[in-house]
């Protein structure tokens, strides 16, 4: 029998990027199964110091004087103990027996970045998670992460069986969860369908910087690419946004705000070269945009043949992906249609279900 599970709520400490939306999105499902009486005993862990928890009916336990990593190491580990602690953000407890939880703690690796593309983090950041994801199996502790794609990619580096690491997929209905807010288009010039967005950070294997060649092409046809999201200098090396004309910088984006971007975007185009599993494709197409994307890491797992595909080094280009689009009849229809098909197969309740089940197998 699984033991009751507890929830590392450091998460909430911390702002929203992709790992947080996971831990989010999967918490709060985990919370629903709680309030239907599957999770009896389930407990969100979490600073003192943060805000007040949005979970419910999980057992709510902040304490602690420390914060982030300290709390993490040193204080966390006691107040888990007869729990299964789930760490959903790629970091977990690394407490030497007798205190460590062992087989008692499960960890979420999102992707294999630290080692596969190291100009995209902070010397010191790739050093811990490097140190830190080839020490936690060693503990025992249980890994999991978001994509065939990176079970295979942690797997390598680790040195360990793939089948030691579980799959868990993201969801995407997040995104309809606040009515659009379409103010965004009016503040920044955008018309609607005449427009493509491109959502991502100025980390190198993002691949903003290889988009330069498409704005060409925007520009002659008279349409703008309109580039969301920041970098956290703290994590990411930056590289290079794209500059120059037919180009609207947005910045910080509410969810609200993007899911009225993806609604009235022409497309996504999706340049990074590296993801663990990619949300944003996954979320454009629960929106009905059109994606074309990089052929590579995960993103090909998630979109399947709902998406133009194209190569950031190779033979089939992005400007001729986006002239296709904008050209052939009823190819933009059929990637919406195809599109919202393929994100009907994912979903955060899936996901969670997939995890407690994970779980149990390995108790």
């Amino acid at each position: 029998m699984t033991p009751p599970l507890a929830i590392n709520g450091r998460f909430l400490t911390q702002r929203i990027t992709g790992v947080q939306r996971f831990a989010t999105e999967i918490t709060q499902a985990l919370d629903a199964m709680a309030a239907e009486g599957l999770l009896p005993s389930a407990r969100l862990l979490r600073p003192a110091a943060g805000t007040p928890s949005p979970f419910p009916h999980l057992r709510d336990e902040a304490f602690g004087r420390l914060r982030g990593q300290a709390w993490e190491q040193l204080e966390l580990p006691f107040r888990a103990r007869g729990s299964l602690l789930v760490n959903l953000g790629n970091t977990a407890p690394l407490a030497p027996p007798p205190l460590g939880l062992g087989r008692r703690q499960a960890v979420v690796i999102h992707d294999a970045g630290a080692f596969d593309t190291p100009e995209s983090y902070s010397a010191a950041f790739r050093g811990w998670y490097r140190s830190l994801h080839r020490a936690l199996p060693r503990l025992g502790t249980r890994l999991l992460t978001v994509s065939e794609f990176s079970r295979g990619r942690i797997a390598h580096h680790l040195g360990i069986a793939p089948a030691r690491i579980g799959v868990v997929h993201e969801g995407g209905e997040h995104i309809l969860r606040a009515p659009a807010d379409t103010a965004v288009l009016a503040r920044h010039g955008l018309l609607p369908g005449r427009f493509v967005l491109v959502v991502g950070t100025r980390a190198a294997h993002k691949g903003l910087a290889g988009l330069a060649e498409a704005q060409a092409l925007l520009a002659a046809r008279g349409l703008t690419l309109a580039v969301a999201g920041a970098a956290d200098a703290s994590v990411f090396r930056n590289a290079s946004d794209p500059e120059g004309q037919a180009v609207t910088p947005l910045g910080r984006v509410t969810d609200a705000e993007l899911r009225a971007l993806y609604e009235a975007a022409l497309c996504l185009i999706f340049p990074s070269r590296y993801e663990g599993f990619g949300l944003p494709p996954l979320e454009a197409m629960t929106c009905g945009c059109p994606v074309i994307a990089t052929a590579a890491a995960a993103v090909p797992e998630v979109c399947g043949d709902a998406a133009l595909w194209f190569d950031a080094n190779g033979p089939r280009r992005l400007p001729e992906a986006l002239a296709r689009l904008l050209d052939e009849p009823g190819l933009a229809d059929r990637l919406r249609r195809d599109g919202l098909a393929r994100a009907a197969g994912y979903s955060w309740r899936g996901a969670a279900e997939r995890l407690v089940a994970l779980l149990g197998e390995d108790a």
